[in-house]
């Protein structure tokens, strides 16, 4: 993957000049010192519960030296009458030199999927250990490797990373069936009564609680803020939602839906702009263009969709005219597809005269099919950039320095999960941002962040942008909403400038979501 290093450069820059960032290097840690070795195997894992791994570790972030405890085990979830229908496998990290946790935060943090494991957001930007990938998030030679996480978050909040029920290691009991959990209700019961649980046994309660969730997961940590309000009485400070989908009608592409057309359109120009397909005036600025590419995308566009069939031939002409400069496309070919390019189109058409393809988690990636005759993409070559490497970290991790030893498969994406159960919302689109209007209008002390990537084509940054102008929060709470963007794709931690800035908003946002914690009085 080639990266225009002058946009990089614009970008990292303010990121670079922020006071508390030192750069050092850091030493591999040693051997760790286990306390309780696990024991759990493939023969006895859905039956019993296991002791934790505990290990000691320590890492530098902004040039403090940090000593930490790292624990990863599995923890039993058991209805009230005592019954266990799961083990979750959770690996969480707590700053060894806090004396009173009434004021350090802790956050719980999960991917997406739905299916995914927590590795991602683990070994990519929270977690005290990162995935090596090279400056721009193109993959480096396997087996992946980990190195010391400078920009971790663990110098702000304690962290406690949940694979979900059929994710990771986490399965069902032997009397139990993967399907009572892999629904929206039902994923929201069981990771919030875990939540609720490990909040309990390591006595957090009066610690300022966050969650941390991406893709998928910012769905998840939505619906979870409303039902540990409701169910538990659990009030958030904050949530951290990286390249975030709320409404699911932002991103269907069904035959009547018209909203991901517009919505995706400022993402398919700032991909064509990073491949060198658009007209030079396009080219010079790509803040200035994707201005542009919002602006046609919510009026002219919009009102064309609107009129459907009454459209105008020379209207039809003049709108298509105008999509073959903000994508890149051949004018024709957007006539030809009623002026609705879907993603998976898109992906394949725009380097179609290159043999090459573009990636739909990160479109500055690109891949190579078979033919080039086709409507879709033989694969994902921004998923593939990073399948190998995290996969490879997260089993050889667990195990060499966290000491967790689990025979089973570690399910990283999607194996066990199946047709999730979205029953709740037959006939309609799944939409949680009414759920978390509802959460900020009862807590109005809760912060949330999001994380958006330019380059994203899953869960695209104007669709998020939208979601949250329609939010419907009253003009005294939408100052607690707060966005950043990013020159890079879904994962935008992969890319080291992004990760760098996201840090840095993030020391921001936590700053700002406890500034009114007070600590324990004794």
């Amino acid at each position: 993957m080639q990266i225009r290093y002058s946009q990089f450069a614009r970008l990292a820059a303010p990121a670079l000049g922020f006071a508390s960032i030192v750069f050092v290097t850091v030493a591999q840690p040693a051997t760790p010192a286990k306390e309780k070795p696990a024991q759990s195997k493939s023969s006895d894992w859905n039956t019993k519960a296991h002791e934790p791994s505990i290990t000691h570790h320590s890492v530098t972030i902004s040039g403090k030296r940090l000593e930490y405890t790292a624990e990863a085990g599995y923890q039993p979830m058991t209805t009230e009458t005592g019954e266990v229908t799961s083990n979750i496998f959770y690996v969480s990290y707590t700053l060894d030199s806090v004396a009173d946790t009434s004021t350090r935060p802790i956050t719980y943090v999960f991917n997406g999927g739905p299916g995914s494991a927590s590795l991602w957001l683990h070994l990519g930007t929270a977690g005290p250990r990162r995935v090596v990938m090279a400056d721009d998030g193109a993959a480096l030679s396997p087996p992946g490797r980990l190195v010391n996480n400078e920009y971790s978050w663990l110098d702000l909040t304690d962290l406690v990373f949940i694979d979900p029920v059929g994710t990771g290691y986490s399965r069902p009991t032997k009397d139990h069936k993967q399907s009572e959990f892999s629904g929206f209700n039902e994923d929201l019961h069981s990771v919030g009564d875990f939540i609720r649980l490990f909040t309990t046994t390591r006595k957090r309660w009066s610690s300022p609680k966050f969650l941390a969730g991406e893709s998928y997961g910012t769905t998840r940590a939505a619906g979870l803020a409303g039902y540990l309000q409701r169910r538990h009485r659990l009030d958030l400070n904050g949530i951290v939602l990286i390249s975030s989908i709320l409404n699911f009608q932002t991103a269907r592409f069904t035959p009547g839906n018209d909203l991901p057309y517009i919505l995706f359109l400022p993402t398919y120009t700032a991909t064509a702009w990073f491949h060198h397909r658009l007209a030079p005036d396009l080219e010079r600025d790509l803040q200035v263009t994707l201005e542009q590419a919002r602006t046609f995308a919510r009026t002219e566009y919009a009102q064309a969709l609107m009129q459907g069939d009454a459209l105008s031939d020379a209207n039809r002409a003049e709108i298509a005219r105008k999509l073959a400069r903000f994508t890149g496309l051949d004018q024709k070919y957007i006539e030809q597809t009623n002026l609705r390019v879907p993603i998976q189109r898109f992906t394949k058409a725009l380097l179609r005269d290159q043999r090459r393809t573009v990636g739909r988690l990160d479109s500055r990636f690109k891949g190579m099919d078979a033919d080039a005759a086709g409507e879709t993409a033989d694969f994902d070559p921004s998923m593939a950039a990073i399948s190998e490497p995290y996969t490879t970290a997260i089993n050889a991790y667990l195990r060499d320095e966290l000491g967790y030893e689990n025979d089973i498969p570690y399910a990283v994406l999607g194996g066990r999960i199946g047709r999730w159960s979205y029953a709740n919302v037959e006939n309609e689109y799944l939409n949680v941002a009414e759920t978390l209007r509802g959460v900020i209008a009862q807590n109005p002390f809760l912060k949330v962040h999001v994380a958006a990537g330019y380059y994203d084509l899953a869960t695209p940054f104007f669709a998020a942008e939208y979601t949250f102008n329609h939010l419907g929060l009253e003009p005294e709470l939408r100052s607690n909403i707060t966005m950043s963007h990013y020159e890079a794709g879904h994962m935008v931690y992969i890319n080291k400038p992004s990760l760098i800035k996201l840090k840095e908003a993030l020391r921001a946002f936590y700053a700002d979501a406890t500034k009114d914690v007070a600590p324990q009085q004794p």
